[in-house]
């Protein structure tokens, strides 16, 4: 992934000229057919690169968006892809030799041209779950975070229902410098409250989709982590993406502070 910074240091040591700068920073709308648009610059503005939400999306739009991906960026990142579309899509996928992984649990597929890798920023981030069923959350965020070069740290299941459960894991996590958390809970949502509470780092929470009855589906652990009187951010019921690139932006902006 190419940063801003590295590309005007480039032409800076006349490395490269005006006009192949212009062309890495400038906007690049990429049009397929009728039915998308890619931002193929993303990456470079915004320190996140395009990804693709698959719901909704046939196999065919999915295989030409991620072909066009992989063919100009190296790579592409595929969410929410159920495992029955991701084997309809996989022998398309994989043609040209490219390198195919797929998480079924976190519903994510990556797609790499041979030899595309990913450079490791130094931001570090730690992720926890309330319970195993917030793991398909958790695990998209981890992906994420992971793609845009960060070193996470994972612990699942350590909810307050045991609460004796999180000193170890959070000791862990002090211990190897954690720049921002990323913790996902369901039902009462409460687990995100606690933690922030006890690190010096920010907290996103994550509210998941379990629990039934009154609010259910999430509802109450949204409101639960809105309430907070211990302060964090919080973003939206299953939003596990949005969390690990957020807390992938806050990790790097750390770790180049602390480069310098």
């Amino acid at each position: 992934m190419e940063e801003l910074s590295n590309i005007l240091a480039k032409f800076k040591n006349e490395e490269i000229s005006l006009e192949e700068a212009e062309k890495l920073i400038r906007v690049n709308i990429l049009e397929i057919e009728n039915f998308a648009q890619l931002d193929l610059n993303r990456s470079v503005r915004t320190g996140i690169p395009e990804i693709v939400l698959c719901e909704d999306k046939t196999k065919d739009q999915i295989i030409g968006i991620a072909s066009k991906l992989v063919d100009e960026k190296g790579r592409a990142i595929l969410s929410r892809l159920e495992k029955g579309v991701f084997e309809e899509v996989q022998n398309e996928l994989e043609g040209a030799g490219n390198q195919i992984e797929y998480s079924k649990d976190a519903k994510i597929c990556l797609v790499k041209k041979p030899g595309f890798t990913v450079k490791p920023t130094g931001g570090k981030i730690g992720i926890i779950t309330a319970g195993t069923s917030d793991i398909m959350v958790a695990e998209e965020a981890k992906i994420i975070a992971t793609e845009l070069g960060c070193e996470v740290t994972t612990s699942y299941d350590v909810g307050v229902a045991g609460v004796h459960r999180i000193l170890p894991v959070l000791k862990k996590m002090i211990n190897n410098n954690t720049d921002i958390y990323v913790v996902a809970a369901g039902r009462e949502g409460a687990l995100p409250t606690l933690i922030a509470g006890l690190v010096d780092a920010p907290v996103i929470g994550v509210p998941v989709s379990t629990g039934y009855g009154a609010a259910g589906k999430g509802e109450s652990a949204l409101l639960a982590m809105l309430q907070s009187c211990s302060p964090l951010v919080v973003v939206n019921i299953d939003a596990g993406t949005v969390a690990g690139a957020v807390a992938a932006r806050f990790a790097n902006k750390v770790a180049e502070a602390r480069g310098k």
